[in-house]
């Protein structure tokens, strides 16, 4: 049910539920900007993620939940997984600015009906300073990681 302002809240959680997210946004599933990268890692993990920088998410899990947080190449962001099932529920960047993440649109439960098409995306030839700024610019703004119910 959409909030006054229209926003939906949209649930995501990893395969045992330990781990999960709310997303917050005003755009129709149709109009998700839903990407897969083409790195080893999120090729690895059948990704396909999205954000709205108009939205939010809160990312959260369980009391006594492992929340595994993996950093590779340019180390600029947490890429989050279970601990315990293993699965990728999004990322996150801090940066001066404030926090910013993706989500793993796999993790939607229920998955929406009607999902874009993912956009293969390749960002090798970004600098570190590039990178940290479309995230800025394009990924949802984000609290910290929180236990169910904060």
């Amino acid at each position: 049910m959409p909030a006054e302002d229209g926003t939906v809240r949209y649930e995501g959680t990893c395969h045992c539920g330990a781990i999960g997210y709310s997303y917050y946004t005003r755009l129709e599933p149709g109009q998700w900007p839903t990407r897969a990268c083409q790195c080893s890692f999120c090729r690895a993990h059948g990704a396909r993620t999205t954000s709205d920088p108009a939205g939010l998410v809160e990312f959260h899990k369980r009391k006594g939940a492992r929340e595994l947080r993996y950093r590779f190449a340019r180390r600029t962001a947490d890429y989050l997984l279970c601990g315990e099932c293993g699965v990728y529920i999004g990322a996150v960047i801090d940066t001066e600015q404030g926090s910013f993440g993706i989500i793993n649109v796999n993790a939607l439960r229920p998955s929406p009906e009607v999902l874009a098409a993912p956009q293969a995306m390749v960002y090798d030839t970004e600098t570190t300073e590039q990178r940290v700024l479309r995230r800025v610019a394009r990924w949802t703004p984000c609290g910290p990681i929180g236990p169910d119910g904060e």
